[in-house]
């Protein structure tokens, strides 16, 4: 039990590479979730980021500014945030279903605000999978145009198979161990991935999909479970074979923010210029 536990905690540790502190440094605040911003002709729709699981905001501070420079409103929220233990916060660890009404919420807000009629989504690990069920069951598919997706995990991933297994073991309701219902609920065969993956499947009739995949992937395994029929799925070492990003470090990569730029208008996409990266340490 106590290797499960840690590999568990270590995986949450993975997830959280990509989250600065509190205090990092980010665009200025203007730049991000700016209310008095209104979508321009070229790009009309406000672009919404949605990060990952012990993930923040901050984990987007290579690519809000990169969104910025092009003209698009850029917000972003914080959700599912639970104690693990007592005074100890972190990110995205509710249940999915419970953080795709706080992401309903959100844009319902961000359109209201700006005036638009739809929005773009770009997520991160979990933040990949929670705002499909937003769109797939709380009716935001006819909110949301472009979806795109880094470290996608559609089906699943086998690292968090530990966390269903003890807690299926011990006999504990879902989201009992270390307080962390959504992390049982990414394993294969969860409850919740046989919803998701039931049915019509996960994509939704009307949004434009792109996943974006590394294989150097240590979170979603295998990496290919971000692979999806009638989605564009780009593998970034096949554009760009010297960036070595993993999980925590694929919203960070420079070459993944052009990927996305390129997803979101491609009417206009360009060549990325590939630049070496290296892996979070």
């Amino acid at each position: 039990m106590r290797r499960t536990l840690a590999v568990i905690l270590a995986l949450l540790t993975c997830w959280s590479l990509g989250a600065g502190p509190a205090g990092a440094d980010t665009p200025d605040a203007p730049v991000l979730n700016d209310w008095d911003c209104r979508p321009s002709a070229a790009h009309p729709r406000p672009v919404v980021l949605v990060h990952g699981t012990a993930g923040a905001p901050e984990d987007w501070q290579t690519i809000i500014p990169l969104l910025a420079d092009q003209g698009y409103c850029v917000f972003a929220l914080t959700y599912g945030t639970v104690e693990v233990v007592p005074g100890v916060p972190l990110n995205a660890l509710g249940s999915i279903e419970d953080s795709a009404a706080e992401l309903a919420t959100f844009v319902a807000q961000v359109r209201r605000e700006t005036g638009a009629k739809k929005v773009d989504l770009v997520g991160h690990s979990q933040g990949t999978m929670m705002p499909d069920y937003y769109a797939r069951f709380l009716g935001g598919g006819t909110s949301v145009q472009n979806y795109v997706s880094l470290a996608p995990l559609w089906h699943g991933t086998l690292a968090l198979m530990p966390v269903q297994l003890l807690t299926s073991l011990l006999g504990l309701p879902d989201g009992a161990l270390l307080n962390c219902p959504a992390c049982g609920q990414m394993a294969p065969g969860s409850a919740f991935m046989e919803k998701m993956r039931g049915g019509t499947g996960v994509k939704v009739p009307g949004i434009t999909y792109t996943n974006i995949m590394t294989r150097y992937d240590e979170a979603v395994l295998p990496y290919t479970s971000g692979f999806e029929p009638g989605m564009t799925n780009v593998v970034l070492q096949d554009v760009c074979p010297l960036d070595f990003s993993e999980h925590g470090r694929l919203p960070r990569s420079p070459n993944v923010g052009q990927l996305v730029l390129n997803a979101l208008d491609p009417a206009h996409a360009t060549s990325v210029r590939c630049q070496l990266v290296l892996p979070l340490s």
